[in-house]
């Protein structure tokens, strides 16, 4: 039984998600704000593969709560998926940005939901695997998860780790935006057109920006060139 964390001040919300996501066999976790969220997460991180996240939220609002949960490692392997009103670009930006998985529109769809849910999940169980990428001063280790700079270990959020594997699993071949978008978030999920920008100017801020170059109106390579 997968385990959701549903984290929105409208009780309405929260309600409403817990009776969709139960009646398909999910398990609920319910907080009302930010700071109970985070310690329902502490308390249940073995049980919880996905967090629903309301952008705005008092005490602490739902980008905030993404980034703490994005930097520590012993999250790493659960989805945030944010909720957000239909058309708010900023905040499914700010999501993205933050370390979001994905998000979902607002009014609810229960429909929807359940099936964006679970391509995330699927997605997430058969994320690509294989050996250590890079010969030069960035290592790309899939096995362990693991990103070495300079012989420093690097934490980075689920995607952009993968994004980063799937560059550097062919330097200098050119990936096209489908392609990555297929690879990375899987043809059953939608994300937006920036989705793929905002991972890259990420990771681009994290290792430096020499590693990934853009082609300009096809994509992104992965340069593999030892630096000084």
């Amino acid at each position: 039984m997968k385990g959701v964390l549903i984290l929105d001040d409208e009780e309405e919300i929260r309600e409403l998600l817990e009776y969709n996501l139960t009646k398909h066999g999910f398990k609920c976790y319910l907080a009302s704000d930010g700071k109970e969220g985070l310690e329902v997460l502490a308390q249940e991180k073995d049980n919880i593969n996905l967090v629903l996240l309301d952008v705005m939220m008092p005490i602490m609002d739902g980008i905030e709560v993404c980034e703490i949960i994005r930097k520590n490692p012993n999250y790493d392997s659960i989805l945030i998926c944010f909720l957000t009103a239909r058309n708010e670009d900023y905040s499914q930006v700010a999501g993205l940005d933050a370390g979001a998985d994905d998000y979902i529109a607002k009014p609810l769809k229960p429909k929807v939901l359940i099936s964006r849910i679970n391509a995330l999940l699927r997605r997430n169980n058969g994320r690509f695997r294989a050996e250590k990428s890079g010969k030069s001063d960035l290592i790309v280790d899939r096995n362990k998860y693991e990103i070495l700079l300079k012989g420093e270990s690097i934490h980075l959020p689920r995607k952009e780790f993968e994004l980063l594997a799937l560059l550097a699993s062919k330097p200098g071949d050119v990936f096209d935006r489908e392609s990555i978008l297929s690879s990375v978030w899987g043809v059953d999920i939608v994300v937006g057109d920036r989705t793929i920008d905002v991972h890259i100017r990420k990771l681009r801020e994290k290792i430096g920006a020499h590693y990934i170059q853009t082609v300009k109106g096809v994509g992104y390579k992965y340069i593999d060139e030892k630096t000084d």
